[in-house]
């Protein structure tokens, strides 16, 4: 680095230090723009499953759903944007750096402690905000989008759920010590939520013992908080409430172990 842009980042001012965060996220964005496995994985997957999955139920209620399954999916999906980014994308990304030495030379520069888990903080919340938003124009024409029953409730659903898993990233970033390991466990936690809790057949077709399971995965309460609102099929108070506790951890921990 320059000596100016080590000059720059030594200067912990308010001003200077939201300048130094503002530049380190946008740096982020290009580099997970440019990465073609977090693009697909991330944006490309869960769209391609939810029409997928959505079409092989219908638009009519039955199988056991109480509505139509194309909207149930699209309710559900927008949760596997969370989980693609919190499981996978921000652990492969933030260990990838880890593996290279990068976080050392940040803290080298003098860059402001705090400043790299909020930049990865702000960069997960946007992914899943840019990938939240395609799902819904993809599924809009094609299925059409469910009208949302509660939209307080399920803003806060959102909400909470992209910070608790968006922080469980940053933390499984730091802790992990490599890129290859990173993907290993991502996927690993990833895709049993994927297909038990959130995007494969729903609960109430399980046999007992593997719905207690389904039913109380992390993502799988991510999705009732929003879901349930979303569809009118409950309030989703008690998973938001779990979700909101898991996320006031995870955030601190992701914070203290990403500190530079």
């Amino acid at each position: 680095m320059t000596a100016a842009t080590t000059s720059a980042a030594r200067d912990h001012r308010p001003g200077r230090a939201r300048s130094v965060t503002r530049r380190l996220l946008t740096h982020e964005l290009r580099l997970v723009a440019r990465d073609p496995f977090t693009l697909a994985f991330t944006l490309a997957f869960p769209i391609v499953a939810m029409l997928v999955v959505g079409g092989a139920f219908g638009s009519e209620p039955a199988h056991g759903f109480p509505l139509n399954p194309s909207h149930w999916y699209i309710a559900s999906y927008f949760t596997v944007m969370i989980g693609a980014t919190g499981l996978v994308l921000l652990p492969v990304h933030i260990a990838s750096y880890r593996e290279r030495g990068v976080l050392r030379r940040f803290a080298a520069a003098g860059f402001p402690r705090w400043s790299f888990a909020l930049a990865e903080l702000a960069l997960g919340l946007i992914a899943i905000a840019i990938a939240g938003l395609a799902l819904l124009v993809v599924a809009a024409p094609v299925y059409g989008v469910p009208a949302v029953q509660d939209p307080v409730r399920v803003a806060a659903g959102m909400v909470v759920g992209a910070v608790a898993f968006v922080s469980i990233g940053v933390l499984l970033g730091t802790l992990l010590p490599s890129a290859r390991a990173a993907q290993a466990i991502g996927l690993l936690l990833y895709f049993p939520s994927l297909l038990l809790g959130v995007g494969g057949p729903p609960t109430f077709v399980m046999p007992p013992g593997l719905r207690a399971v389904a039913e109380h995965l992390p993502l799988a309460l991510v999705n009732q908080a929003i879901r349930d609102p979303w569809l009118g099929l409950g309030e989703g108070t008690v998973p938001l409430a779990i979700v909101t506790a898991v996320a006031v951890v995870a955030t601190v921990l992701a914070v203290r172990r990403s500190s530079l």
